[in-house]
């Protein structure tokens, strides 16, 4: 018994230990950002996954899978991103009840911009971390991330 509270309590510590380095570090790279007159960090999350994804295209559903975002507020998210010109929402031909999300220049230049801000900061923020430690940490949190 003694064994199982233990390993909750180191469970218990790791998770608060997660959440405390998210806080801290996704706080300064929004700092940096609104600095630098950029949109917030889930912004560029969205930029990123259409950048990435063939013809920069994604329908919601596909970015709510690959997003920490709800439905509700990615579509909000979504409105606000194309009435900034960063997105269009275009009707999507293989369901008539979707959409389609594609990048448009505009957003493939601000996500551009706003890495030349995000990447720095991440680097400030994870600076005590060696190398093969920022790549176990990695590993570890994909695999709880599966």
């Amino acid at each position: 018994m003694e064994q199982k509270i233990s390993s909750s309590i180191a469970k218990i510590g790791a998770w608060v230990a997660l959440n405390r380095a998210w806080t801290r570090i996704s706080g300064a790279v929004e700092a940096q950002l609104k600095r630098a007159g950029h949109p917030p960090l889930a912004w560029y999350d969205v930029l990123w996954e259409l950048e990435k994804a063939e013809a920069c295209c994604l329908r919601p559903i596909e970015l709510e899978a690959r997003l920490l975002i709800r439905q509700h507020n990615l579509s909000r998210l979504l409105t606000r991103m194309a009435t900034a010109g960063l997105v269009k929402k275009l009707s999507c031909p293989e369901d008539g009840r979707s959409l389609r999300i594609e990048l448009t220049p505009a957003g493939r230049r601000t996500r551009k911009a706003m890495w030349e801000i995000y990447r720095p900061a991440l680097d400030a923020a994870l600076e005590g971390l060696a190398p093969a430690e920022a790549r176990q940490l990695a590993e570890q949190l994909d695999r709880l991330g599966r």
